[in-house]
């Protein structure tokens, strides 16, 4: 994870001011015992869950490898844990990314692939939006044959609030070169990534 950029003073007093303020509008007191630290603590976190902002997910694919004894199949990271915040309400989405690519002539490596997958999902964000930002990141840089993103997520904005219905998973995903063009290749990634 890259370092959350240094606020200056005046941004740091003006963000916990506003928590300050959200908390007197929710109907509590900022200034009892268990909420006086509050604010630091709340421009603290949004540091570490908005440090995407901060990060260029693209150079993290910078470095590849070419000496891969020949290998030309799915290269795939499943299940990469994932937590982001929904711009609609701030509210957490929590998940796991699937993330596979048919390489032309080099690859990365693996944990590379999680930064991207991470760099993304701490901004404020919408499933769609960042699946398309992961699948387009790598197409772009690595030039594969093929890129495919499966991303399955909870969202609190619908289990916590509004609707308020848990358990619910959505599923969304992005197909890119032959895994979008070859039903075959289509479908053994998403075999792979446990669908089917």
């Amino acid at each position: 994870m890259g370092n959350p950029r240094q606020r200056n003073e005046d941004e740091r007093r003006r963000a916990e001011e506003a928590v300050k303020e959200l908390i007197r509008w929710i109907g509590d007191d900022p200034a009892r015992e268990g909420l006086v630290d509050t604010p630091q603590r709340v421009a603290d976190a949004f540091l570490e869950y908005f440090v995407g902002y901060e990060e260029c997910p693209e150079t993290y694919l910078q470095r590849t490898f070419e000496q891969v004894g020949g290998y030309d199949e799915i290269v795939l990271l499943r299940d990469i844990p994932f937590h982001s915040h929904c711009e609609h309400h701030m509210a957490p989405i929590m998940g796991k990314a699937h993330v596979a690519y048919l390489p032309r002539d080099r690859v990365v490596g693996i944990s590379k692939l999680a930064r991207v997958v991470h760099a993304f999902a701490k901004r404020l964000q919408v499933q769609e939006r960042l699946t398309a930002e992961i699948a387009d990141c790598i197409d772009r840089v690595l030039e594969p044959v093929g890129v495919a993103v499966v991303i399955e997520a909870t969202h609190a904005c619908m289990t916590c609030r509004g609707v308020e219905t848990p358990d619910v998973i959505m599923t969304t995903s992005r197909m890119m070169g032959a895994f979008r063009e070859d039903p075959r290749s289509r479908q053994e990634v998403l075999k792979l990534m446990g669908f089917n």
